[in-house]
């Protein structure tokens, strides 16, 4: 081998480290997708029922005082996926919009364990994006609504996110 292909091929050597490098920071690399499981929304002030929770990340789930199963399993998945942060469960609220006029079962509100119910109106149902009732939302410390979940999530994923949040996040 001429000794200048061996200097070429030691620089070569060298060199891509960096330059993979570069090419990740930079984005112009996928590397697996994103990390998080819920879907990121462009953050939007939300008010009502949400005023008196800031300091607090909150679990909204928006359904009608019937609640059928569908709206039972948000309950249910929104319940323990608090009650898996632990210590950090304190950090996190829970709340159910209300979006018809009525009240919930009465052995539904005593299995919520202290989760919050209020009304939501017209004007904060049009706040949440795309069809409210078949996603469980995020509302960060600061009152602004910033993430989704399927209605019918991967409870464990939700945990890992929300165990993110709450290790990375000073707020709430």
């Amino acid at each position: 081998m001429a000794p200048s292909a061996k200097l070429a091929l030691v620089f070569a050597v060298c060199a891509a480290p960096l330059a993979l490098g570069w090419l990740a920071y930079e984005g112009q690399w996928a590397l697996g997708g994103r990390a998080n499981y819920g879907e990121l929304l462009a953050p939007r002030a939300l008010a009502g029922p949400l005023a008196p929770l800031r300091g607090k990340w909150v679990l909204v789930t928006l359904d009608t005082p019937a609640c059928g199963a569908n709206c039972e399993r948000k309950l249910y998945i929104v319940r323990q996926v608090r009650r898996a942060q632990g210590r950090n469960a304190e950090r996190i609220e829970r709340l159910w919009l209300l979006t018809d006029a009525g009240t919930p079962r009465a052995e539904l509100i005593a299995a919520l364990d202290d989760s919050r119910i209020a009304p939501a109106d017209a004007g904060l149902r049009s706040a949440f994006p795309g069809d409210a009732l078949a996603y469980i939302y995020l509302v960060d410390p600061l009152g602004n609504l910033m993430m989704r979940f399927p209605a019918e999530p991967d409870a464990r994923r939700m945990i890992q996110d929300l165990e993110r949040l709450l290790k990375y996040s000073s707020f709430g």
